[in-house]
């Protein structure tokens, strides 16, 4: 629907803004970088599973999403709870976040028939296919973090398995 595309566009920008303004004035927490992915993750999750509902957006699709980010979630909730490591954010896995939350809206925008509707279908699912190529590499990069530091302990002292 169209109240949910609107919900879904609150939901993005609040989040981006909300991050742009902790890093300039210099708010970053760990809580933050732990609570901020996971609500992508969950606000990504919302729209697929509408949109699925909808017969809009193919099972299959959203499966190939969300079958990465439960194995990238649980790989790294056992890396905290086991090493103490915290997966930090890779800029591909920025970059798919936000080619996949651009997909989403676009792909929603195409099905409600409102202007511009074929090319909203067209730019939403290229953003998919290249948002899902991106998403992958991330995850193949943070089983990586994941099993690297396992083979050397705890990690670095922040946590970042990658230095």
């Amino acid at each position: 629907t169209t109240a949910g595309l609107i919900l879904f566009a609150i939901v993005v920008a609040t989040d981006w803004i909300d991050g742009m303004i902790a890093r300039r004035t210099g708010q970053v927490s760990d809580l933050g970088k732990v609570l901020d992915p996971v609500a992508d993750r969950l606000a990504i999750a919302a729209g697929l599973i509408g949109l699925v509902l909808r017969g809009i957006f193919p099972l299959w699709a959203a499966a190939a999403i969300l079958v990465r980010d439960l194995t990238v979630l649980v790989g790294g909730a056992v890396a905290l709870a086991r090493r103490g490591l915290r997966l930090e954010v890779r800029w591909i896995g920025k970059l798919a976040t936000f080619s996949l939350m651009a997909a989403i809206p676009m792909v929603s925008w195409g099905s409600l028939g409102l202007p511009l509707a074929a090319t909203a279908t067209v730019g939403g699912w290229a953003a998919y296919a290249v948002g899902i190529v991106e998403y992958y590499v991330a995850a193949f990069a943070y089983l990586g973090d994941i099993r690297r530091a396992s083979y050397r302990g705890a990690g670095s002292e922040d946590g970042d398995p990658a230095r």
